[in-house]
């Protein structure tokens, strides 16, 4: 187990993040929503406590304690003031290690995430990015969402959880992350007693053998009878390993970050073709995608297409201005450093780039390699990924149908 502690005495509270390095990309398709589920049911009982015992814990010390499920990682969270951090840390460790997955609460959260599956399928966003997301993706987990299929979630049963958390949840997949006010050594010795009788398992943990992402741009239209059609164009795009992450970053930030980004300022304030727009690029192991989308009155479909995919590629036939470089390096670096300000924030950022493979390291490279972006180089990312884009289209029939 990897252990990362960091002292901060600003003030008298202590953040944990406990990763384990499972989620959506670790679950076979037909198990797809597997770790979401674990999550919902991991603090409703362990083979010592019940549901209502492990909620007065947290409550009766004003700590907070959650989970949750994402694409590349599996987490635990805790905050507590200082003096109850060790019990906190405790309650924490008898989780991860011993939950019982009450049957009557796997099926009511399985309930749960059925009916927000059925609702995700009703909004116009939700649609054209889950059919952007397929295509991509192909059969790769990162296909779909962490909620998985209706189909794959009506398939979920105590058994599968229980084969998940025994194949992942073992203490040489997991780091264990602390910010606040403790200091290093301290630190390290509580998670000894909270963890340190944990065996790993004598076989060595292999991943899934994840299909390759093969590019193979194509158009999908959905109509739905709204009142804005959704427009959305997606690029693949680097991993976090890849050396071209940090200017993909930067064009993410130039792009779509803001108000004062170029999509927002020439497609919404100075073309009013939109009632929102923006992009985003995921951080992520494995292949990540580019994404720009706006929501458009459905007779303007085709020119918002036009619009989003002359700002995007025109990158790669226009260099960044040395102003438009510089502001938008001081945009993204000054929302990262935002980023930590509270021991939550510091315990986020240094648990997950551990658990990818990066290190702690990386946080300051980061900075350094975002710095040494040129005009040069971000035009020549731009155009190794800006070819052609898988294109996702909601909306009226009559407006999606015109659009060719």
């Amino acid at each position: 187990m990897v252990v990362i502690a960091v002292e901060n005495p600003a003030a008298d509270i202590i953040s944990g993040r406990i990763f384990v390095r499972a989620g959506g990309r670790w679950e076979r398709r037909d198990q797809a929503g597997l770790s979401y589920l674990l999550s919902a049911v991991l603090t409703k009982g362990t083979d010592k406590l019940s549901s209502l015992e492990i909620a007065e814990r947290i409550e009766s010390v004003g700590a907070s304690l959650g989970t949750d499920a994402s694409t590349d990682y599996f987490l635990l969270s805790l905050k507590t003031v200082a003096a109850d951090f060790p019990e906190i840390l405790e309650l924490a460790a008898q989780l991860l290690r011993s939950p019982s997955f009450p049957e009557a609460e796997v099926e009511l959260e399985r309930r749960l995430a059925l009916q927000d599956i059925r609702s995700q399928q009703e909004q116009p966003f939700t649609i054209a990015f889950d059919q952007l997301r397929q295509a991509m993706y192909q059969q790769h987990p990162y296909a779909l969402s962490t909620l998985g299929t209706e189909a794959s979630m009506s398939s979920l049963y105590r058994g599968d959880l229980q084969r998940y958390h025994q194949t992942y949840f073992r203490p040489d997949n997991i780091v264990v992350s602390i910010a606040g006010r403790v200091a290093p050594e301290e630190a390290i010795d509580l998670v000894n007693q909270a963890f340190g009788d944990w065996q790993s398992p004598p076989l060595p943990l292999t991943g899934l053998d994840l299909p390759k992402i093969t590019p193979n741009p194509t158009w999908m239209a959905t109509a739905q009878e709204t009142q804005q059609s959704i427009v959305m164009v997606g690029y693949q795009s680097p991993s976090v390993r890849n050396p071209d992450y940090a200017a993909m970053k930067l064009i993410n930030t130039y792009l779509g970050n803001g108000l004062s980004s170029r999509l927002f300022v020439e497609l919404r304030e100075k073309l009013g073709l939109a009632y929102e727009v923006s992009a985003f690029y995921p951080t992520r192991l494995d292949a990540s995608q580019f994404v720009a989308y706006m929501g458009t009155a459905p007779e303007n479909t085709a020119i918002a297409l036009s619009g989003l995919r002359k700002e995007v590629e025109r990158l790669c036939n226009t260099k960044l201005s040395v102003d438009e470089l510089q502001a938008a390096k001081n945009k993204l670096l000054g929302q990262y450093a935002l980023g930590k300000q509270t021991n939550a924030q510091i315990a986020q950022v240094y648990g997950w780039y551990e658990t990818i493979g990066l290190g702690i390291e990386f946080d300051s490279r980061f900075n350094v390699e975002v710095a040494d972006v040129t005009a040069e180089m971000a035009q020549e990312v731009a155009c190794r990924y800006f070819i052609e884009p898988y294109v996702s289209l909601v909306g009226p029939s009559a407006a999606i149908n015109t659009v060719s």
